[in-house]
């Protein structure tokens, strides 16, 4: 193969089946042409400025100010789902009162309840793998708050990936896949307890992942909606033995961290915060996968932005004392998008840069963007420097709000909070909160030599992480 047979994404143009538009086997949807090299069909609309902010002000007025006609509400699958319970179809997952849930509000007014208690941590492959603080800031709250792991909450491996960014990026994967993915998942969180001396349902499962909580999301309903779907993964469920009295396992709610930080945020702030924050110039970006898709089931709150936006994130800032700072493009997506991100990564990276970066810089001089999912925080944190390199010398700090909580809570910020991970800078922002960064990095090197030494400080028992 040679070069002038390559996109410009490094992808094959020569499959059969190529051309404007067309869908190559086995290949990325693109044929080097187009916006971005995706394909013919993406073309430069050509719109003036004033046609575009008025094509786009469907933005503000449908989201920002919640113009939803509310009266012709959507079905709640919660409904449909007790009624299949009561056919004796599936099992439900519920939250109970053990779980010391928090009743909220969503979009439509409906309640959702968030368990506080008992959780089963639904890791996040990009988390741990590029944002490892991110994880162990939500695990230090929890052992601030004296909770017991094995009893209040259980970190464990025998989990995996929902497999979510592979069914979007590549669309390899299927419905049936995910569906089977999510299901075996929950079974384990729904069973987990009994390795640990307690009945089955003691641990809820917490999604740490955006794009994987908004993934469940659509195949919980899916699964609620489709007879042919769940006859389908109730036979793959039971060859895995991932079956309850021949039951498929499905969740009540279905519970992102961030909706814990939300409810326990005022806990936060009144018992374990130590610094002043209030002189900090806060953004925040919510993940499309978190507020976007099945938007019905997004927490608002009347108190939180006038309850014309999601709370979540910017109820966590406000409880700490930072500012709160507006900027126009926060509805936008981080640029992440999947498939672009692995077919023409230069259109992330451009995205990101001038229509989040540049602007939370220029019309909100913030000090740091606070974001609530892998994808967000790694496409923000992890591409600024090409802006550098086109000499648009835009930086900001970017990191969950729960490592920004962490930090104003006084967590160690290389050792719990792990901004070394970061790509973006973080030391301005660490000496402005009034922690010094040469002295947090002088004694995380300390503790290097600890490690090596064979000193270790778990933040977790290990033996339970593999059902012990």
């Amino acid at each position: 193969m040679t070069a002038k047979d390559q996109t410009p994404g490094g992808h094959n143009a020569t499959a059969e089946g190529t051309g404007a538009g067309a869908m190559k086997p086995g290949f990325h949807n693109t044929d080097g042409q187009g916006v971005a090299g995706h394909g013919s069909f993406f073309q430069q609309s050509q719109l003036s400025r004033e046609e575009a902010v008025t094509a786009t002000d469907w933005v503000r007025k449908h989201v920002d100010r919640r113009t939803i006609d509310l009266g012709d509400r959507m079905d709640d699958v919660r409904e449909h789902m007790y009624e299949l319970e009561k056919e004796g179809k599936i099992l439900i997952h519920r939250i109970e009162d053990q779980h010391e849930p928090k009743m909220v509000k969503t979009l439509f007014g409906w309640d959702k309840k968030i368990p506080t208690k008992q959780l089963w941590h639904h890791k996040s492959c990009g988390q741990c793998g590029n944002i490892p603080g991110y994880p162990t800031s939500l695990l230090w709250f929890m052992n601030e708050f004296g909770f017991v792991p094995g009893k209040d909450y259980l970190d464990e491996t025998d989990q995996t990936s929902c497999t979510a960014w592979n069914y979007h990026g590549s669309g390899i994967g299927n419905v049936e896949s995910l569906a089977a993915v999510f299901l075996r998942n929950f079974h384990q969180a729904y069973v987990s307890g009994q390795a640990h001396g307690h009945e089955a349902g003691h641990f809820y499962p917490l999604v740490h992942c955006g794009t994987s909580f908004g993934n469940y999301k659509e195949i919980r309903k899916y699964l609620v909606e489709s007879p042919e779907l769940r006859e389908k993964v109730t036979k793959i469920l039971d060859k895995l033995g991932r079956l309850v009295d021949g039951k498929l396992v499905i969740p009540e709610e279905i519970i992102h961290y961030s909706e814990w930080v939300h409810v326990m945020r005022n806990r936060i702030a009144s018992e374990l915060q130590k610094i002043d924050v209030s002189h900090i110039r806060t953004t925040a970006h919510v993940a499309c996968h978190y507020y976007k898709m099945i938007h019905e089931d997004a927490v608002y709150d009347p108190e939180v932005l006038g309850g014309n936006r999601t709370a979540i994130i910017t109820s966590m800032a406000q409880a700490l004392g930072a500012q709160v700072i507006d900027y126009s493009t926060w509805y936008d997506c981080c640029g992440f998008g999947f498939r672009h991100i692995i077919s023409e990564r230069e259109f992330t990276r451009s995205f990101t840069m001038n229509r989040k970066i540049r602007v939370a810089r220029e019309e909100a001089n913030a000090d740091v963007m606070l974001a609530n999912d892998t994808g967000c925080v790694t496409t923000m944190d992890k591409n600024q420097w090409i802006g550098k390199a086109h000499e648009q010398d835009f930086q900001i700090p970017i990191m969950a709000e729960v490592q920004f909580a962490a930090l104003a809570c006084g967590a160690d910020p290389l050792k719990i909070v792990q901004l070394q991970w970061h790509a973006s800078p973080c030391e301005e922002l660490v000496e402005k909160m009034g922690i010094s960064w040469s002295e947090a990095k002088k004694n995380f090197h300390a503790y290097l030599k600890e490690v090596e030494q064979g000193n270790i400080e778990y933040l977790y028992k290990p033996e339970l992480a593999y059902g012990g």
